[in-house]
């Protein structure tokens, strides 16, 4: 009787791990996923290779409004941020991820000025939001930003000081590291790191980028009113010698700093700016992209002891053919896969920078992609889905289309797809 006793309770405790590692692996809490590159975790999915507007649709929701954020999502719930074209008006948006009803729709920011984008490619609504048990993070640059009670709908606090002239619209997604809302503010005007107590919103360090500027014309005038100095990228954390480091690339230069305090570390320079590509980690090298101008790909390796500027002796690779300005990057195993604006797909040894194959995946491309079930997934701006199979040739496994395209990046929660087109949240699944 003893031993049953012992077997019951040994098997409940199984049974909760379990149940626990399958809710972790149903969390979508930040652009790009759990762990911040595209790879959705947990065993075997089920995930559907083909699907049309006809097929493998659970449900569809039209969403009024242009924002291009991707989902983000908690137990039952997924959040999208939402704006109007014109800026004037931004908030969020939270759909039930059974059946896609609007659970909350709420209105956070009025703006009676708003700087004109001046392109199709962003939106006043690119910032994904953030979330975690009982709280999402609402970020809209320099317009505002929000922390929100997902049990009510409720604002719990919010930020609306903190200056920054995106100039072409916000981009960087907000993360969270411990207690703090991390924001990343590279205008034209003011380029820094700021982070917040993420329960109370107020500021705990702030730390302005030291990168040199090499825009000041003779008559003293910056070039381009600064558009060479905005950048809208998303930190990524790693780990070295048991300290976790923050790496976070803006215009012309790419840092890392201590998330605790904001201390800055070291840096390289570059040549880009309107950096959009969230970095990937290889092993012991941080993969950076750098943006606009001629984009480059570069490696950099991660040294427990590196300080100040290590371009020269930290740099493994450099290349800039076939390299995207915005679509991130993804690793699986010793492979890098990637694709241009245009729909240059390569894949690349990514200890080398060298190129093992190319091909093209008709479209543009803005989303970046996701690894699920041992499938790439690429959602282009006209509305395609390429699943493509990793390996050293390309190999299409199906092309899906819907009714239009996509800006933001997907999302996965248990054996579904998440895809917020310009005009619609999508429930993909095998039915």
């Amino acid at each position: 009787m003893r031993n049953k006793i012992i077997y019951l309770y040994l098997f409940l405790a199984l049974l909760a791990i379990s149940n626990s590692d399958q809710s972790l692996t149903d969390q979508w809490p930040e652009f790009r996923g759990p762990s911040g590159n595209g790879i959705v975790n947990g065993n075997k999915r089920g995930l559907p290779i083909s699907w049309s507007e006809n097929k493998n649709i659970s449900w569809k929701t039209k969403i009024n409004g242009k924002a291009w954020s991707s989902p983000v999502i908690w137990d039952n719930q997924v959040w999208i941020t939402n704006s109007t074209k014109n800026g004037e008006s931004m908030g969020a948006i939270c759909l039930d991820k059974k059946d896609g009803k609007i659970l909350y729709n709420i209105n956070l920011f009025n703006n009676e000025s708003v700087e004109p984008l001046g392109n199709n490619v962003n939106s006043y609504g690119s910032p994904s939001p953030v979330i975690e048990a009982g709280m999402v993070y609402i970020h809209f640059g320099s317009y505002g930003t929000a922390a929100i009670n997902t049990k009510n709908g409720k604002e719990v606090w919010r930020r609306m000081d903190l200056k920054c002239r995106h100039f072409r619209g916000p981009g960087s997604s907000p993360v969270i590291y411990n207690d703090t809302l991390i924001l990343t503010m590279d205008g034209v005007d003011y380029q820094y790191i700021v982070a917040l107590d993420k329960n109370s919103g107020k500021t705990k360090w702030k730390t302005d980028r030291s990168t040199k500027w090499d825009d000041i014309e003779p008559n003293g005038k910056i070039r381009g009113e600064g558009d060479l100095r905005k950048a809208y990228t998303t930190p990524t954390f790693t780990s070295i010698s048991g300290k976790t480091i923050m790496i976070s690339p803006g215009a012309k230069s790419c840092f890392a700093y201590n998330p605790s305090t904001g201390q800055e570390i070291w840096n390289i320079t570059y040549s880009g700016y309107s950096n959009a590509s969230r970095s990937v980690i290889y092993k012991d090298s941080i993969i950076i992209n750098s943006g606009y101008g001629k984009p480059h790909l570069i490696s950099v390796k991660i040294d427990p002891n590196a300080n100040g500027d290590i371009t020269k002796t930290h740099t493994n690779w450099d290349i800039f053919k076939r390299v995207p300005k915005r679509s991130s990057p993804i690793i699986i195993g010793e492979q890098l896969y990637m694709t241009t604006d245009e729909g240059i797909l390569s894949c690349l040894d990514p200890k080398t920078g060298d190129a093992l194959w190319n091909d093209r995946i008709p479209g543009h491309y803005s989303a970046s992609p996701i690894l699920a079930d041992g499938r790439l997934y690429f959602f282009s701006e006209m509305g395609d889905c390429y699943v493509i199979a990793p390996g050293k040739t390309y190999e299409l496994i199906s092309r899906n289309k819907l009714d239009d395209g996509f800006m933001a990046s997907p999302a996965v929660s248990g054996r579904a797809i998440y895809a917020r087109s310009k005009t619609h949240v999508y429930r993909i699944e095998k039915l």
